[in-house]
């Protein structure tokens, strides 16, 4: 079978869990090098054990520029290009709108605005030409959620960033796009601080109301991935595809 991404150099952001894991072990079965940014040796070490091919790891925090510079120095001088970066890093704490602080506000947008903002600028200099640029935005970009202001707000950023940086990547011959997921069985619920008693009853809240009958896996959302990092998206240009399960199409009780 051909390898979609044969010599492909891949750089993800929060590489070490979830989908940005899942999408690195996708990439690097189909042939890419790929690079994955953890915030501990730790979570680099235990994500780099669970991906079968050419695979690093590189420690930092999209939220902490230095850390986040100093990955992408490290890449230059390693590898001297980037073909595809990812930037999946990303957080959703809940919080009701009313009791929410500048705290809560810097702390979401620094992670999930700034860090995908800063993440292409750092690798500006580093991207190839045909290179594939995806930002992890959400099905609730456009939608909402009650308790998840900062995250939804701040994931529509990211679908709006994707437009406005198209015409300056174009012009050095590299594609920007969306991923956005919808409910996915990752860590997201457990990190929230539900009990295990709430993230099951949530699941299967998704269950019954998702036209897709369940939640999603990371694996779908690394296929997408590839799909958006190979040439076979190669007419796509500022674009967004919702792997949500049909969340959007669905009419959610209240």
């Amino acid at each position: 079978m051909t390898q979609r991404l044969k010599n492909k150099i891949a750089f993800i952001t929060g590489g070490n869990s979830g989908i940005g894991l899942a999408s690195a072990q996708e990439f690097a079965a189909q042939g890419a090098r790929v690079i994955i940014l953890a915030r501990t040796q730790a979570k680099a070490d235990e994500a780099l054990a669970q991906i079968d091919g050419d695979a690093a790891a590189l420690i930092g925090d999209v939220s902490d520029l230095p850390s986040l510079r100093a990955a992408f120095d490290s890449i230059a001088a390693d590898y001297g290009r980037l073909d595809i970066v990812m930037a999946s890093a990303g957080i959703a704490p809940p919080g009701m709108f009313a009791e929410l602080g500048e705290g809560e506000f810097d702390h979401v947008f620094d992670v999930n605005v700034k860090g995908s903002f800063f993440t292409v600028q750092y690798a500006l200099p580093l991207l190839a030409k045909g290179g594939s640029v995806i930002l992890v935005s959400s099905c609730l970009n456009e939608m909402g959620m009650e308790g998840f202001s900062l995250y939804n707000a701040s994931k529509a950023a990211i679908r709006s960033l994707a437009r406005s940086l198209t015409p300056d990547l174009a012009k050095i011959d590299v594609r920007i796009n969306v991923l956005s997921p919808g409910p996915v069985r990752t860590q997201v619920l457990e990190k929230t601080g539900m009990t295990a008693e709430q993230i099951k009853a949530q699941y299967a809240v998704f269950g019954e109301v998702l036209a897709a009958g369940r939640a999603g896996r990371p694996e779908e959302m690394a296929k997408t991935a590839l799909f958006l990092a190979s040439e076979d998206s190669s007419f796509m240009y500022g674009a967004e595809i919702q792997a949500d399960g049909g969340m959007n199409q669905t009419r959610w009780p209240s």
